[in-house]
C-alpha cells in the first residue's frame, strides 16, 4: 500500500513529563497547521536534544555526535527522518541515509532520530494517519509553550534552586556544569539566566 503524503514537523519545545517520572515530552508541530505531536522520551535523549537545540559545546562528543562524526567519515548523511508508525502508544521512526549513490532506511527510536535530525540539519516528517491518531490541536499557545530553546515544567535538578545566585555566578556555574558534563544541571542554569534576561 502506498504511503500518504508526508507532513513536515518542527520542534516546538520540550517539557518535563507530568505522567512519567524522569521522562520528558518533546512537542513536534506540523509546519502547515495547528496540530502538535507530543512524544514521551527519556532523560538521556532529552539531554541530547536540549544540548543541540541550545548549542551547548561539550568537552567530549556525546553518542549522537559520535554517530554523526562516524557517518561523515564514511561520506554518509541523513537526508530526512520519518516518524512512520504509531502502535500501542509507541512511536517508531526511520532514518533515510545516503552515501550519494544509494539510499537506505535505518530503523531508529524516535528520540534518537530527532537528536540526529538536529545534528544533520535534516527535516522530520510523519504521515496523516499518525497525526490523526496521536496529534492534538493547539488553538492558543502560551508563551511557556512556544520555545526557542528548551523549557521545562519542572526543573531538571529540583534539589537545586538558583534564585539566590547572581547572573555572574550563574554563568560560572554553567561553565562548570558543562565542563563536568552535568548537562541537565547546565540546562536548568541556562533557563534561569534566560528568565532573568526576559525580566530586564
Amino acid at each position: 500500500m502506498a504511503k500518504m503524503e508526508k507532513i513536515r514537523l518542527d520542534i516546538i519545545g520540550m517539557s518535563y513529563s507530568q505522567s512519567q517520572s524522569g521522562a520528558y515530552a518533546i512537542i513536534l508541530g506540523e509546519r502547515e497547521g495547528k496540530r502538535r505531536l507530543p512524544i514521551i522520551i527519556g532523560g538521556f535523549e532529552a539531554q541530547a536534544i536540549a544540548i543541540e537545540l541550545e548549542k551547548i559545546k561539550t568537552p567530549r562528543p556525546l553518542t549522537h555526535d559520535l554517530f554523526k562524526s562516524f557517518a561523515e567519515a564514511f561520506d554518509v548523511s541523513i537526508t530526512e527522518v520519518i516518524i512512520n508508525k504509531f502502535s500501542e502508544g509507541v512511536f517508531f521512526a526511520v532514518l533515510i541515509c545516503t552515501d550519494g549513490e544509494t539510499e537506505h532506511e535505518v530503523d531508529s527510536r524516535t528520540s534518537d532520530a530527532i537528536a540526529l535530525a538536529l545534528r544533520f540539519n535534516c527535516p522530520v516528517y510523519t504521515y496523516e494517519d499518525i497525526m490523526s491518531a496521536a496529534g492534538i490541536i493547539m488553538e492558543e499557545e502560551s508563551a511557556e509553550t512556544k520555545l526557542s530553546g528548551v523549557k521545562k515544567d519542572a526543573p531538571a535538578t529540583p534539589e537545586e534552586d538558583f534564585a539566590s545566585n547572581s547572573v555572574a555566578e550563574l554563568k560560572q556555574l554553567l561553565k562548570k556544569a558543562v565542563e563536568n558534563e552535568e548537562y541537565e544541571k547546565a540546562s536548568a542554569i541556562r533557563d534561569e539566566i534566560n528568565k532573568r534576561k526576559r525580566k530586564t
